[in-house]
């Protein structure tokens, strides 16, 4: 008896550890997962599409969240951003959708964040039947920085960008770890980030009046890339403070236009 309680417990761990479950993954849901990195294991969360299917290839979309939303509960992530949008509207988002989520006290300008975030993009990719040429990367406020920087590491990977109330050069007073990048001693930190981001098409998102993150962020990041002459869109809500990803993940071009792309390279 005993031997057969610890084998029940034994393959409880396992599945726990693996990010598996023991019931098939219900379509239109999120799914929370669980990976190793060294010595720590972090929860994260996957949202499968309606109508999803093992034997189907999906598109890819890596969410990175804001400041706000940092921890190990694996579920804050989902509660601001796009995963609010995702359950007001599950049917306009036909693809895989990964969450990871940031610990307290970094960024995901951290060299141990971005390893995470990219693990977890390719344990979805892997187990999810994810489609290598069109994975997307989006983020808010935190994770708008995080989608510039980690765009710029690896260019050609992703085959969309879509970074929301973020920026470059982080905002004045605010503590980032030690490896962020520092591009703010670069002569012109934009246009070294819009030369490392490549031919990349970017949708670029900010409130006016945003009072955290400045609107001059995405300004200069847009400007940076047309002189380039890189594919760039930017929409500027007036009036709309730090929380434009509401606006951005509601607007009904925003997901066909995102998913449209693929990459040159996977």
């Amino acid at each position: 008896m005993k031997v057969l309680m610890f084998a029940a417990v034994a393959a409880a761990v396992l599945l726990l550890v693996s990010g598996l479950s023991s019931s098939p993954p219900g379509q239109g849901t999120f799914q929370q997962r669980t990976l190793a990195l060294g010595p720590d294991a972090y929860r994260y969360q996957v949202f499968l599409p309606v109508g999803w299917q093992p034997q189907k290839s999906w598109p890819v979309v890596l969410f990175l969240h804001g400041n706000g939303e940092r921890g190990d509960d694996g579920w804050r992530q989902t509660l601001v951003g796009i995963g609010p949008a995702i359950r007001r509207n599950p049917e306009r988002v036909p693809a895989i959708v990964v969450l990871p989520q940031c610990r307290r006290g970094m960024w995901w300008t951290h060299t141990r964040m971005e390893r995470l975030a990219l693990a977890a993009l390719e344990a979805a990719v892997r187990d999810f039947g994810g489609d290598s040429t069109r994975i997307f990367l989006t983020g808010i406020s935190m994770g708008g920085y995080g989608t510039w920087s980690l765009a710029a590491k690896h260019p050609g990977r992703f085959a969309a960008l879509a970074p929301i109330c973020g920026g470059v050069v982080p905002p004045q007073g605010v503590k980032v770890p030690e490896d962020h990048p520092p591009v703010e001693f670069s002569p012109d930190p934009y246009r070294s980030m819009a030369v490392r981001i490549g031919a990349t098409p970017v949708w670029i998102f900010h409130g006016t009046d945003d009072p955290r993150v400045p609107v001059s962020e995405s300004r200069r990041m847009a400007g940076a890339l047309r002189a380039l002459g890189k594919p760039v869109r930017f929409s500027e809500y007036a009036g709309v403070g730090h929380d434009s990803w509401d606006r951005a993940y509601d607007d009904p071009d925003f997901f066909p236009w995102l998913l449209s792309h693929r990459s040159v390279r996977p």
